[in-house]
């Protein structure tokens, strides 16, 4: 068995106005950096449509339907201050959402160790019926609610250590005992959410929020200190990474320091929790990273480490 990438040439049709930081080279350098002799043993497949009727057990229909409606012919249809859809918006976030359900059905059948879909528009910004902070549809969401229906899977763990916490996730999930949403991400920054006192309904919800200028040695006390052991009494059938790089100390939207051997150790400290608890299933989806270097060399650090599962 080896690991999976699922990707797809639409999400380069994803086009945002001049200067946004979500932008389609965002993939491209991914691309590039993936091509890489050592990445050849890799397993790629294209992400293919997500269906609506997975998208709906994380977001009303009526929303769904309401950002179809919006999807503009031509142009630039703006949902808020930095969301925005062109043309070609619609098919990429739906194949966003295919790709995490496809790499769900790929670990989860055991065809592979574990699945990583370099996938854009980001996703975990998205409320149950509300698109914000780039993104549309929450992936990782779907995923975790997609193994549950699919495959009968009881408790779902989402680790997000993207800088930016997970608003979306978190409101999602918030009332939800079957689902642990953890996050480490800076504070204060956008959107403002993520205080360590936000614990859900059912005390599922772990937020370590992290200081402007923290850097690795802080990020990895965060995950011995709360973060594990919480995932190690949830004890998930699934192990689901949000895996934002704009933690990187390059990135332009964030005041975190890490660098790709903190991504690289806790990918691999979220694969150890895995192998625990869950036969290895691990399912990973691309957040953030808007510095280009900082993300293609964070992504093959986070490849590289799934590769070894």
């Amino acid at each position: 068995m080896s690991t999976l990438l699922l990707h797809h040439p639409t999400y380069l049709d994803h086009l945002t106005p001049v200067g946004h930081p979500e932008r389609p080279d965002r993939i491209r350098a991914i691309d590039r950096i993936l091509e890489h002799e050592k990445f050849q043993s890799v397993e790629r497949d294209l992400a293919p449509v997500g269906a609506l009727e997975d998208i709906a057990r994380a977001h009303p229909m009526a929303y769904i339907d309401q950002l179809h409606r919006l999807s503009p012919d031509e142009g630039v249809a703006r949902v808020d201050a930095d969301t925005t859809m062109s043309p070609g918006t619609w098919e990429a976030a739906l194949r966003g959402v295919g790709g995490a359900c496809r790499a769900v059905d790929e670990v989860l059948t055991k065809k592979v160790n574990n699945a990583f879909s370099a996938s854009r528009p980001p996703g975990h910004h998205a409320e149950k019926d509300r698109a914000m902070g780039f993104c549309f549809f929450n992936n990782a969401a779907v995923a975790a609610r997609y193994a549950q229906e699919k495959y009968g899977i009881d408790r779902v763990a989402i680790i997000d250590f993207d800088v930016h916490h997970g608003n979306g996730t978190q409101d999602i999930f918030w009332d939800d005992p079957s689902v642990m949403y953890c996050s480490t991400h800076q504070m204060p920054l956008y959107p403002g959410s993520g205080d360590a006192s936000e614990t859900g309904e059912a005390n599922t919800i772990v937020n370590v929020p992290l200081p402007p200028g923290e850097n690795g040695a802080g990020f990895k006390e965060a995950f011995e200190v709360v973060l594990l052991p919480r995932l190690d009494g949830f004890a998930p059938e699934l192990v689901i990474i949000s895996a934002g790089f704009d933690a990187h100390a390059r990135d332009p939207l964030g005041g975190l320091n890490l660098v790709e051997a903190d991504f690289a150790w806790a990918t691999r400290a979220l694969m150890d929790v895995a192998d625990k608890h869950s036969d290895g299933s691990v399912v990973s989806v691309l957040e953030g990273g808007y510095d280009l270097e900082g993300l293609a060399r964070s992504t093959a650090a986070h490849v590289m480490t799934l590769m070894t599962g």
